[in-house]
């Protein structure tokens, strides 16, 4: 059941979630969903991007094979079960339906309603994304995929989303071949941290973290220039 009131939306009972591949259609979307976590984690100080610098890198300016550049899952929800859906030329969309044990309050549902559903339905909403990428470790004899994030919007966290966004970039690196799915893990987000553990991830302790960015990384160039 749902009720929209003002341009937001309220969802009881059922909720119905699609897994599918971002397209370049959803890029004001993405930027949006990118801007949050950084708001979340408040580093927005740091965020550079531009809806059109972000359509480069995911769409136009990715000559590599699927999932080995940088890739983005959108998760949708609607009131109403996902039917016909068509099925995405290079990554078949994931079907679930949560049952609710609190109502959903969404709202921004208006403007995080889907432009690119792929079907007729006009009741599908952006609910959060996971970005992911190959990288290469000397440890494997193959590639990995790099999870650099997933993020969900304030209303659709802890309903068990997480773990199928997750699952399905596992399944994906699991049946492409892929030797690992590994990223950062945030020690200080507890509820992160016991999320990750539950989904069968390995905490290295004895590895930290480290970056070289901005003028410590222009040094460099500048030494090359003397």
């Amino acid at each position: 059941m749902a009720t929209t009131n003002n341009k937001n939306l309220t969802i009881t009972e059922k909720v119905y979630v699609r897994v599918r591949l971002a397209n370049e259609a959803d890029i004001s979307h993405i930027y949006k969903l990118f801007y949050q976590i950084h708001e979340y984690h408040n580093y927005t100080h740091l965020y550079k991007a531009t809806e059109s610098s972000l359509c480069d890198l995911l769409f136009k300016a990715n000559p590599n094979p699927l999932f080995y550049g940088p890739s983005v899952l959108l998760l949708e929800v609607s009131p109403t079960p996902f039917e016909n859906t068509k099925k995405d030329e290079k990554f078949k969309p994931v079907l679930k339906t949560f049952d609710l044990r609190a109502t959903v309050e969404d709202k921004e549902a208006e403007e995080f309603k889907s432009k690119s559903c792929g079907d007729e339905k006009e009741d599908v909403f952006i609910a959060g994304y996971a970005f992911f990428y190959a990288n290469y470790s000397c440890f494997y004899d193959k590639a990995g995929i790099y999870f650099e994030s997933l993020y969900f919007r304030e209303s659709y966290r802890k309903l068990g989303m997480g773990s199928l966004l997750f699952g399905t970039v596992a399944s994906i690196a699991a049946n492409n071949g892929f030797a690992s799915v590994e990223g950062i893990v945030a020690v200080w987000n507890k509820k992160s941290y016991d999320f990750y553990v539950n989904m069968g991830v390995e905490i290295f302790d004895e590895f930290r973290y480290g970056k070289l960015v901005g003028d410590a990384l222009q040094k460099y160039a500048d030494k090359e220039k003397a």
